[in-house]
């Protein structure tokens, strides 16, 4: 009996022991299966953690595989808190690409340490090494693609252009996925490409410098091979299959005949024309006769496509108008600097979509629903505060802007896109050279002119030229002694994105504006213009109260003989008496908004302030 129970307790050990190991080895089991296995939810607004569409087209479309090589010094004692969460972060984003390639992308992480291996293959791939502090470490945080003989790199991945991350990563996966590159014209009166160095320089002068490219043209020659085409060509090369045009001013008929019919062979078109260009400074002989033509236009191409661009008036819109820094030190607000945010953007448009934030200045204006066949699409408008005003008044009187007629305001479309079957604007065929040109190298096109386009048309006109100048999108940092230009808006990215569907890969649309850490206060800014507004209806209603002060002053000094011309009579002291409370109250209204306005200014300074751009850590640098 006793040797059962001994043998009923061992066998119920036994058997706990057993279902212990088995659960042990089942939990072992289990945790090595779904070790590999990555579950996250991402919870912010924007995705920000999840790739988007675009990113994962541009991954599936890899022919070879890619090579993703990331260089952060994560050792050293010394780099700032903030810069490793972020080498994190773009860390995990390049796990994310990997994951999603299905074995095309392959990530390797470097530690380039002084006198390394790693360093040395760094400066190879042209990283930036920044110096944390005097004689301390050397910083790098960069990104290098490679497939086959091509790579390709971003030699800093700066914290503060955080919003462009998985734009940067996917265009440099797609540069090096895409080794042939889509050629692409480029036709400006003004220098979008930049300015090389002069060799030679005149006696007793300095030798002027090279000036580099603005902002949106800088990185092209990354993506694309690019053709400057003169503004008095007379042809437009076979194998340029995209054309983007910016200030056409004094285009010859020739020079329009060439376009015309790069457009009727297929050519896909970007122009940006302007009535009141403030980026063409001119010549310095325009400067010495007086005043010189800044609009630009396309003249007959239009007429052809059924739009009309009147290049002597500019758009004021009240709702899109712009804090500017004005005399003294004072916040004025221009509407003829246009804010213009999402709900100004087609949402239904590709290109346009992702947009949340622009700056165009002193724009114009397209009208016309297109000749027969055209389709004409706005891409970007104003609100329904808009109307147009005399381009010269704007430039020596930008109060004007204010005043104009309420019943003259309306939308207006600030960029369009034409699609359809194109006629030619040259019914008559190719224009004939003048007396003047007689002489001139004979057209290098040959063959009949066409007459009407091959294929379906796709144009893209914008009624700014300074949307695309440094000093309206970009602003300029320095990180760790390397030089940047960040951007303060999306004009860059409404560019890229119309080059990208003409003459790159539309995937990348989608991806650039994602991430926005700041978003524009968009309730605030409405109700400040209606402020604005307000404000502008009062000062008009004073200054005609002024004048009929004025003109009723004058009225009764008319009234007086010769012998009472210097006497004041009650009626007169009554009405000066006014007229000086009048001024003396408008005067008062305007000195306390304009405290109103610098008190908001030093507001918003001190929030925007709380949320620097540059981490407090390494700000000094």
């Amino acid at each position: 009996m006793e040797t059962t129970k001994r043998t009923t307790l061992f066998w119920k050990l036994s058997g706990s022991v057993a279902g212990l190991l088995v659960l042990l080895a089942i939990l072992v089991a289990v945790n090595v299966i779904f070790s590999g296995i990555r579950v996250r939810k991402d919870l912010t607004q924007d995705k920000l953690y999840t790739l988007s569409e675009g990113s994962r087209q541009v991954v599936a479309k890899l022919d070879q595989p890619v090579t993703l090589k990331f260089f952060f010094t994560s050792s050293a004692a010394d780099v700032p808190g903030p810069i490793k969460t972020y080498a994190n972060q773009v860390q995990d984003l390049l796990r994310e690409y990997v994951q999603a390639s299905n074995g095309r992308l392959v990530l390797e992480t470097y530690d380039p340490q002084p006198d390394s291996d790693s360093e040395d293959w760094a400066q190879r791939y042209g990283l930036e090494g920044q110096a944390i502090s005097q004689g301390g470490t050397t910083l790098y945080i960069g990104l290098v693609a490679v497939s086959g003989d091509t790579q390709a790199a971003i030699p800093l991945l700066d914290p503060r252009n955080e919003e462009l991350l998985e734009y940067s990563i996917t265009r440099l996966i797609h540069r090096v996925g895409t080794p042939q590159k889509p050629i692409l014209g480029v036709m400006s009166s003004l220098p979008v490409m930049g300015t090389p160095a002069q060799p030679f320089m005149m006696p007793g002068q300095p030798r002027p410098e090279a000036v580099p490219a603005w902002a949106p043209f800088r990185d092209l020659s990354e993506d694309y091979t690019i053709r400057s085409v003169p503004t008095t060509v007379d042809a437009i090369e076979p194998d340029v299959d995209t054309l983007v045009v910016v200030h056409p001013k004094d285009l010859s008929d020739k020079t329009l005949f060439a376009i015309d019919q790069f457009v009727l062979r297929g050519g896909r078109l970007l122009a940006f024309v302007d009535p009141l260009c403030a980026a063409d400074r001119g010549s310095p002989e325009a400067g010495q006769f007086g005043q010189f033509q800044r609009s630009s236009t396309l003249g007959k191409l239009f007429d052809a496509w059924g739009v009309k661009f009147d290049a002597t008036k500019v758009v004021s819109d009240i709702k899109a108008s712009t804090a500017l820094r004005g005399k003294n030190n004072t916040v004025e607000y221009s509407p003829l600097y246009l804010s213009l945010r999402k709900a100004n953007a087609n949402k239904d448009d590709v290109i346009t979509a992702p947009i949340e934030n622009l700056l165009m200045v002193m724009p114009g204006a397209f009208t016309g629903d297109g000749v027969k066949g055209i389709k004409v699409t706005p891409l970007i408008t104003t609100s329904d505060e808009a109307s147009q005003i005399e381009a010269m008044m704007a430039q020596f009187d930008p109060n004007s802007a204010r005043r104009g007629a309420k019943d003259s305001r309306q939308k207006l479309n600030l960029a369009v896109r034409l699609q359809g079957t194109f006629k030619t604007a040259f019914p008559g065929g190719r224009p004939q050279d003048s007396a003047a040109e007689s002489n001139s190298v004979p057209p290098t096109a040959s063959g009949p002119a066409l007459a009407q386009s091959k294929t379906t048309g796709n144009v893209i006109l914008v009624g700014d030229v300074d949307m695309l100048n440094n000093d309206f999108c970009v602003q300029s940092l320095n990180f760790f002694g390397y030089s940047a230009l960040q951007p303060i808006n999306d004009n860059i990215n409404l560019f890229a994105n119309m080059v990208e569907q003409f003459a790159g890969s539309a995937d990348l649309i989608g991806i650039r504006c994602r991430g926005r850490a700041v978003r524009p206060f968009t309730r605030v800014i409405a109700l400040e213009s209606e402020a604005q507004a307000r404000w502008t209806e009062e000062e008009q209603a004073l200054e005609q109260k002024l004048q009929a002060s004025q003109q009723r002053f004058d009225e009764l000094q008319r009234q007086k003989d010769e012998k009472q011309r210097f006497v004041l009579s009650p009626e007169q002291s009554r009405e000066i008496d006014k007229f000086r409370q009048q001024v003396l109250d408008y005067r008062q209204q305007l000195k306390q908004e304009e405290d109103v306005q610098q008190e908001k200014a030093k507001r918003k300074e001190k929030y925007f302030r709380s949320f620097p751009g540059i981490p407090p850590e390494y700000e000094h640098a």
